[in-house]
């Protein structure tokens, strides 16, 4: 089926969704931050939200740079500020994928970047996020799991603590172990053996490449690492071996256009390799990264890979399954997840 650039944001919105990529810390609503601000006294622009929002969103005037995308993460750390303000943002960020139609979601947290605020234990910050995304789950009946992440640019150690803490909440809430942060500048080889261990340990992992470094760290991740999934990894035709690789070892794919386009990873977005990726055997899914920073959400990316990157409804619906089926969950729980999303596809309107 060819794209069809001419569907209505509304078809867009009601199409059943599946997110894999979905950054806690960069979810917050704009709304809330403001709130806090005030009844905390925060060192932001309380009385201008215009002000607020230019330091926390990527806006349209703004330089489409790593940099600046980043910065924005320095303002929301100033809000993490107490275990009400933690629980709150985690509730909110399910009940904002549930009121967009996901299904199911993989929401991936930074204990250390939620702690290091008040200076929280982190086995205390994880088990908050924990018990507010079970409850929130069932209130808004949004199946969530968590994925725990940990930077390149931090000591090793911190990820061992982290990695621990994570494998005794296995069946609590936590299913995966995420390598992110600066992977131009921080090698990932010293996580290797970490992340090996907890894999033998029966954790999953994920492991970001292939965004602002290039195609080899994509190559590492599957070989040394033996990742399941890849966050991003759009720089992979940088390197055609690569591709042969991924798509014979099956490797999952987590792209997120906007984010990919407002980072400065890709120049422009209709340049954006997620088509060539599906073309090329590639399993690719679609997310939103950090819906908060972007002020999207993952309809608008459902939208613009059909309206903007030229994929058609059938490959949408290809890699909604395919997230489905890549879910860091068991076999049978997978295969119920597809039989419902299937019982969800709206009518194609123009059909």
């Amino acid at each position: 089926m060819d794209a069809t650039p001419t569907l209505p944001r509304t078809f867009f919105k009601a199409y059943p969704k599946v997110e894999l990529h979905r950054h806690l810390e960069g979810s917050l609503r704009l709304s809330t931050m403001l709130e806090l601000a005030h009844k905390n006294k925060l060192d932001v622009p309380l009385s201008d939200p215009p002000k607020l929002r230019a330091l926390v969103q990527v806006l349209h005037e703004d330089p489409f740079t790593s940099e600046n995308f980043l910065s924005k993460f320095k303002t929301l750390r100033l809000f993490f500020t107490s275990r009400e303000v933690i629980e709150r943002i985690t509730r909110e960020a399910i009940a904002d994928a549930a009121e967009d139609n996901v299904q199911y979601m993989e929401l991936r947290f930074t204990p250390v970047a939620l702690a290091r605020a008040q200076g929280y234990p982190l086995d205390e910050v994880m088990d908050w996020v924990i018990r507010t995304t079970k409850d929130a789950s069932q209130t808004y009946g949004v199946q969530t799991n968590l994925i725990a992440s940990v930077n390149r640019h931090e000591p090793l150690s911190v990820a061992e603590e982290v990695a621990q803490y994570a494998l005794e909440r296995l069946d609590r809430g936590i299913v995966a172990l995420d390598l992110a942060g600066n992977e131009a500048e921080y090698p990932a080889a010293p996580f290797v053996p970490l992340f090996r261990e907890v894999q033998e340990a029966g954790m999953r992992i994920t492991i970001h490449a292939g965004e602002w470094g290039n195609a080899e760290n994509i190559r590492d991740a599957i070989t040394k690492f033996n990742t399941e999934r890849v966050g991003h990894g759009v720089r992979i035709f940088e390197d055609p071996s690569v591709v042969d690789l991924a798509r014979e070892r099956g490797t999952v794919f987590e792209v997120c256009p906007t984010s990919n386009y407002q980072s400065g990873v890709i120049e422009k977005l209709a340049k954006h390799p997620l088509l060539a990726m599906a073309e090329n055997g590639l399993n690719v899914t679609i997310n939103t990264d950090d819906p908060g920073i972007s002020d999207i959400e993952l309809t608008d990316e459902y939208a613009i890979s059909t309206t903007k990157l030229g994929m058609s409804i059938d490959m949408l619906y290809q890699s909604m399954i395919s997230a489905a089926s890549a879910a860091f969950i068991s076999p049978e729980q997978s295969e119920l997840l597809i039989h419902q999303l299937q019982s969800m596809i709206p009518t194609h309107p123009t059909a």
